[in-house]
């Protein structure tokens, strides 16, 4: 039987926790977060890039505890935008403190002049750090559109006004057991399977 294994989720969101957790079900890890571990780690999103921001948040989470991290990096690129918010999604209204509400209705309002559909797709990358061995790294997409009502009360961020191609539903809409097939942050984390069960759970 292989090993349980600690896996450290390098996020301090509540909603990503949540999906991770859901997504490494039936790995044999104890998942930890940073609050088990006391820990308290802010780190500057300084890539340029989401896979650069992806694996700054897990080398340093990893460093500051001495365990196996996983991190990721998200974001939404709008086409009317030329691609924005991107990397900057978090902090498009140019506050850092800004609430997903208030994310959501700044973005709206620059899309309010720009002709519908308003194409879009998040974006994710994921990175794996293992002390002492090479990162694990992957990527996901999920295409959609932007809406300018607000449906659903299952997602985060922008979730409720992006309406996932294909299924008539926002992101926030969709059920926990359809997010985690469908979701950017799902395709990201799938693409990482292989090599953490050959690395990371190997007898």
């Amino acid at each position: 039987m292989n090993p349980i294994r600690r896996l450290l989720l390098g996020t301090n969101n509540p909603g990503k926790i949540a999906e991770m957790t859901a997504l490494l079900d039936g790995f044999s890890l104890v998942i930890l977060k940073p609050s088990d571990l006391c820990l308290d780690l802010q780190v500057e999103e300084t890539g340029v890039s989401y896979l650069e921001n992806a694996v700054l948040k897990a080398l340093s989470w990893s460093s500051q505890c001495g365990i196996t991290t996983l991190a990721d990096d998200s974001g939404l690129e709008v086409d009317a935008l030329n691609g924005a918010p991107g990397v900057m999604s978090h902090r498009f209204t140019g506050n850092s403190g800004s609430s997903d509400a208030e994310r959501r209705k700044h973005l709206l309002h620059q899309l309010q002049n720009a002709p519908r559909p308003w194409t879009a797709r998040f974006q994710c990358a994921v990175a794996i750090a293992i002390p002492g061995e090479e990162l694990i790294t992957g990527a996901g997409s999920c295409e959609g559109e932007i809406i300018p009502e607000e449906r659903g009360t299952n997602g985060f961020g922008y979730d409720p006004i992006f309406l996932v191609r294909g299924t008539g539903k926002t992101m926030a809409e969709l059920s926990p057991d359809q997010k985690n097939q469908l979701s950017h942050r799902a395709r990201a984390m799938a693409s990482t399977r292989p090599i953490l069960i050959e690395r990371l759970l190997k007898d």
